[in-house]
């Protein structure tokens, strides 16, 4: 089963758009596991229904895909903007516990997305890891926040070209004018601070133009013995990409 449509949040202030993708023979009686899908930074809660198979894996699944929309805000709350890592990890499961019959245990909650999406499932994994018991992050940007934003205020020329002209009034939203570094949206110090770890699981294309970068976050997460899969295989940024990277994650872990 599909769904796509808006719901009213509350952490938001206004309608947002989800899609809701089930198995066929979707029962009362069962209890299923949720997924949690986040779309990229040209996204919004269709483009993996429309660009990638995961309607046909969740035929036969377990689970129940939640695909909701978060512009382009990289899953944070904003300074000028929404307070999207609040509805994604709190309003957002309790929306969706009272419509479907999915489990709040940790073990069968999963987070997952690529590019802005895979920050986003790291960013929110990692902030609250007592609530995700597993975290599929595919070619995810922003992997070294502090450097990331230190060139971008040195060189946003090179940011323009590459990821379009949009982008640095996103940063502008999120950080502020000065783009002032928040260690609570970076990766490495949410490590740092973790406890726990759900079960990550990185890939990345050795084509992508963020392949570097996961080979030295993988270094970082090994140094601090952070438990973790990578997989990496001749790919670009693209969705013939990031429907392998789900479908290979699906099997995985048994979705």
């Amino acid at each position: 089963m599909r769904l796509s449509g808006t719901i009213f949040s509350n952490v938001l202030q206004k309608d947002t758009g989800i899609t809701i993708i089930t198995p066929n023979d979707l029962s009362k009686q069962k209890t299923y596991k949720v997924a949690y899908v986040l779309h990229g930074l040209c996204g919004n809660h269709k483009t993996w229904l429309d660009y990638s198979m995961l309607p046909v894996y969740a035929m036969e699944s377990n689970t129940v895909f939640i695909l909701p929309d978060a512009e382009r805000s990289f899953y944070c709350n904003m300074k000028y903007g929404f307070a999207y890592f609040d509805y994604i990890t709190e309003e957002l499961p309790l929306i969706c516990k009272n419509f479907f019959s999915i489990s709040s245990r940790r073990e069968d909650t999963i987070i997952l997305g690529g590019s802005m999406g895979g920050y986003g499932a790291l960013l929110c994994a990692l902030s609250k890891p007592e609530q995700y018991g597993i975290c599929a992050a595919f070619s995810s940007c922003c992997l070294f926040l502090q450097q990331g934003l230190y060139d971008m205020k040195h060189n946003s020329i090179k940011y323009q070209q590459q990821f379009g002209t949009q982008l640095l009034n996103d940063f502008y939203a999120i950080f502020g004018e000065t783009l002032e570094y928040k260690p609570e949206l970076d990766l490495l110090e949410r490590i740092k601070k973790a406890k726990i770890f759900p079960e990550l699981y990185l890939t990345c294309g050795t084509n992508d133009f963020f392949y570097q970068d996961h080979l030295q976050f993988c270094k970082e997460l090994k140094n601090k013995n952070v438990p973790f899969s990578f997989e990496q295989w001749e790919a670009q940024h693209d969705f013939i990409y990031f429907d392998k990277a789900i479908q290979k994650m699906i099997t995985k872990y048994s979705l």
